[in-house]
């Protein structure tokens, strides 16, 4: 992945130190979590965050392979 640097403004770097810090990421990665949120938000509005969220973590899940298959029962 290609780095550049962009200059923000303090208010956008004091938010993302705060949430990072809740979050244990750096400010770089809570800025890039956003981004990401951001964008998919914007392809999918009618989805809510939460949805959008949980969504990646699954994707995440399955990507470290810590997932268990889901049994249909068939009364």
């Amino acid at each position: 992945m290609a780095q550049t640097a962009i200059q923000l403004s303090n208010d956008i770097m004091l938010e993302a130190g705060k949430y990072a810090s809740v979050y244990t990421r750096s400010v770089s990665m809570q800025i890039e979590h956003r981004a990401r949120i951001g964008k998919i938000a914007e392809e999918n509005p009618d989805l809510p965050y939460t949805f959008i969220e949980d969504v990646l973590i699954g994707k995440a899940e399955l990507e470290n392979g810590d997932v268990t298959p889901f049994e249909f029962r068939h009364k």
